[in-house]
């Protein structure tokens, strides 16, 4: 694929989730009764990675200071 193309759909569907983001947490979208606010759902999506990025992370360095300990 183009270089060019490949950079100008990448750009169309960053600003397209980042404006759908934002519209179905400012316009209140219902569908069968629940919320879709994609908004919410993200930040929730972000703040379990970094949950569970900081515990590897905690885990990589027990195991790397055990390592130590053997040796």
């Amino acid at each position: 694929m183009n270089k060019w193309l490949e950079l100008f759909a990448g750009v169309i569907l960053l600003v397209g989730a980042i404006l759908t983001a934002w519209a179905s947490s400012a316009y209140s979208w219902f569908l069968f009764g629940k919320d879709l606010n994609f908004l919410h759902s993200a930040w929730i999506f972000l703040k379990g990675g970094v949950f569970w990025f900081v515990i590897m992370i905690a885990l990589l360095l027990i195991l790397l200071g055990v390592n130590d300990l053997r040796e």
